[in-house]
């Protein structure tokens, strides 16, 4: 990034090449919509850009970065509720579009050529996992995905998102057990749990 705030495109080739599907998978799961993820990265690499004179190495620079996002998002999420618009398809339809749930549910699905049938219930484990993830709240959605899936700290999750480590932990207490209630439906019955909400 210092290389980027002296100029250097290649230098930015490279953080977006490193950064790039780390930062869709993010936008996925903290975005307004799935289908958003794509436009909501370029515009946080956008920001970055414009902001390079601004740079300075404190932080690691992927904490910055999704610090950016994370404003991104939440004003992305302003803008479609201003708008009122509501999106038809909320969920991603590919495991390509999972934030991460695929893993949660179990990828050796995936390439274990076991029957059909235990295929679709890999799949509908996937999906429920996803929905269950897109139901909780924006700050619980953020700090889960980025230490589940993005290995940060409490301390780089808490300087991402202006909040304390132990209120990142508080947060990420209070997510997993939310998880845990969302899920529990369908644990016990196999009803998914966003119908079980609604």
């Amino acid at each position: 990034m210092l290389r980027v705030s002296d100029d250097d495109a290649g230098a930015f080739e490279e953080l977006v090449r490193k950064y790039h599907p780390r930062l869709v998978r993010l936008m996925r799961a903290i975005g307004p919509s799935p289908e958003l993820a794509e436009d909501l990265a370029q515009e946080t690499f956008l920001r970055v850009f414009r902001a390079r004179e601004r740079y300075q190495a404190g932080a690691k620079f992927s904490t910055w970065l999704f610090t950016i996002a994370g404003n991104v998002a939440r004003n992305a999420s302003r803008t479609m509720r201003r708008r009122h618009e509501v999106n038809e398809v909320d969920a991603p339809q590919s495991p390509d579009d999972n934030p991460g749930a695929g893993i949660l549910a179990g990828t050796a699905l995936d390439a274990s050529g076991l029957m059909p049938t235990r295929q679709v219930e890999g799949d509908e484990r996937a999906e429920i996992v996803r929905q269950a993830i897109r139901s909780l709240g924006e700050r619980q959605r953020t700090a889960l995905m980025l230490s589940r899936f993005e290995n940060m700290s409490y301390a780089e999750i808490a300087e991402s998102m202006e909040l304390t480590p132990k209120a990142v932990k508080s947060l990420l207490s209070r997510a997993r057990v939310n998880l845990r209630e969302i899920l529990q439906a369908y644990m016990d019955n196999g009803s998914s749990p966003v119908e079980e909400q609604e």
